[in-house]
């Protein structure tokens, strides 16, 4: 009786757990565990135009770490190895330096994240979940592909990213050379590659993340 007690005890505490994570990301600001790169990067007055292309790109990004924190959430409860469920762990805090990051570019160009963030959590955790229940190579493998479309998502806003937004900028090389980390450490991990039909339909989903998130 008293093992059972325990036993959901440590559920619940886990549950909570979760959920504080969960509320915190997207409802608090947190302290970055690596300095702000763009903290010595001279800011150019930008035209009205160009602060809502920014702003819209950093907000797409924002969405996309807030869906990245929930990812990697929900594979670190389901995978299987350890050594495995440590890496998630450690590239979470990056992630998390990420979010934080646009969300203080976001304040710098006077513009809010997306109302949909709680969405993109939800969807994402799940999707974690489900990446993680179907074994550490298939969660490893989701791992290393949204990590290269990341990387690709990423090169895109360097290319439309307003010329003299060089802030924005500082951020987005610093995001995509992490994220580029994370997908060579999933692979070497042992990640499997994923059908062709599964790297299109994450594109797919990504492309509609996207562009809900510049706007709303």
């Amino acid at each position: 009786m008293t093992t059972k007690k325990f036993r959901n005890n440590t559920l619940a505490d886990h549950l909570i757990e979760h959920v504080d994570q969960a509320l915190n990301n997207i409802f608090c600001r947190q302290m970055s565990q690596r300095p702000y790169p763009a903290s010595n990067v001279k800011s150019y007055q930008l035209s009205d135009n160009d602060k809502r292309k920014a702003a819209g790109l950093m907000r797409v990004n924002h969405a996309g770490e807030m869906a990245a924190q929930a990812l990697y959430q929900g594979q670190s409860i389901t995978a299987r190895d350890p050594s495995i469920r440590e890496q998630l762990r450690h590239a979470s805090v990056e992630e998390s330096d990420h979010l934080n990051w646009c969300r203080t570019r976001l304040d710098e160009l006077d513009a809010k994240p997306s109302k949909l963030d709680p969405l993109w959590y939800a969807g994402s955790f799940a999707m974690g979940i489900a990446a993680g229940i179907a074994g550490d190579r298939w969660n490893l493998g989701f791992l290393a592909e949204t990590e290269h479309q990341v990387v690709r998502h990423l090169d895109s806003h360097l290319q439309n990213l307003p010329q003299q937004d060089e802030r924005s900028r500082a951020i987005v090389n610093q995001m995509r050379e992490d994220e580029l980390g994370h997908a060579t450490l999933a692979e070497d991990l042992g990640a499997a590659t994923l059908p062709k039909a599964v790297n299109t339909a994450m594109g797919f989903t990504a492309k509609i993340m996207t562009s809900l998130a510049e706007r709303i």
